[in-house]
């Protein structure tokens, strides 16, 4: 199992939110990369930003984004500002691409750690926002390991989970490093690197996970948002889709 591994989610679309991220973890010397879905979605090139993923071969679970590409009865839950997204997306993306989206599962396991893009065990779609104490204890209860990263909401999230005594700890994720303890299991929402929603800043966010001090560590990353609302707009995306960016 490497040192540390890099884990990113919701990249939708936004080449250089996902360009610079992927220049900062080159630069931190980490060559191991999670995604955890939605690649595409909500912005202007889901060619290239799918392209990093591949060419990369970055182990990447199915997010609800990806699973709304596949077809069936799911794009009837979603949104009419995510929809008109998926519209639009389809017009922007080779088949290669599309059948690299179509094939990715729905949950990963390496090393003891598992990977979701919604809630665990293996939701793609469901999403954990402000979760109550009881709700996570039966989410606990339904896996094993120790420690499971997940995106989805777009929000910086950390809950964890006391085995002994079943107390749950809702705690504040912010930029910076954060210690896990041994005896605890933790659910961590990474955040996400093209659209995030955390309320801190319109950086890309992204998170380091370091095994040998059993630490994570919160990274934003700079990038040029401006340049991405505009392409947003330029290609007929739902206006909302570049205001989010500017916020």
């Amino acid at each position: 199992m490497p040192d540390k591994i890099a884990i990113i989610s919701d990249l939708h679309a936004n080449i250089e939110a996902a360009e610079e991220v992927f220049a900062d973890i080159e630069v931190m010397g980490i060559n191991h990369i999670i995604g955890l879905g939605d690649t595409v979605g909500y912005g202007p090139d889901p060619e290239k930003t799918a392209h990093l993923m591949m060419a990369r071969r970055i182990p990447t679970v199915m997010g609800n984004h990806e699973l709304a590409m596949a077809g069936g009865n799911y794009r009837q839950r979603l949104n009419k500002s995510a929809l008109e997204s998926i519209f639009i997306t389809e017009t922007l993306l080779s088949p290669p691409v599309r059948a690299y989206l179509k094939s990715l599962p729905p949950v990963l396991i390496r090393d003891g750690i598992r990977f979701v893009h919604g809630c665990p065990p293996d939701s793609i779609e469901t999403y954990l926002v402000f979760p109550e104490a009881s709700r996570l204890r039966r989410i606990f209860s339904m896996y094993k390991e120790r420690l499971c990263f997940f995106g989805h909401t777009h929000q910086l999230a950390i809950f964890e989970f006391d085995p002994a005594t079943t107390r749950i700890a809702d705690m504040e994720l912010l930029p910076g490093r954060f210690e896990l303890r041994a005896d605890r299991r933790y659910l961590i929402n990474v955040g996400s690197v093209g659209q995030p929603r955390d309320g801190i800043n319109n950086f890309a966010k992204y998170v380091v996970y370091d095994r040998v001090n059993s630490a994570i560590e919160v990274r934003q990353i700079r990038y040029d948002a401006e340049k991405t609302a505009e392409k947003i707009i330029k290609l007929g995306f739902p206006e909302f889709n570049a205001q989010r960016l500017l916020r």
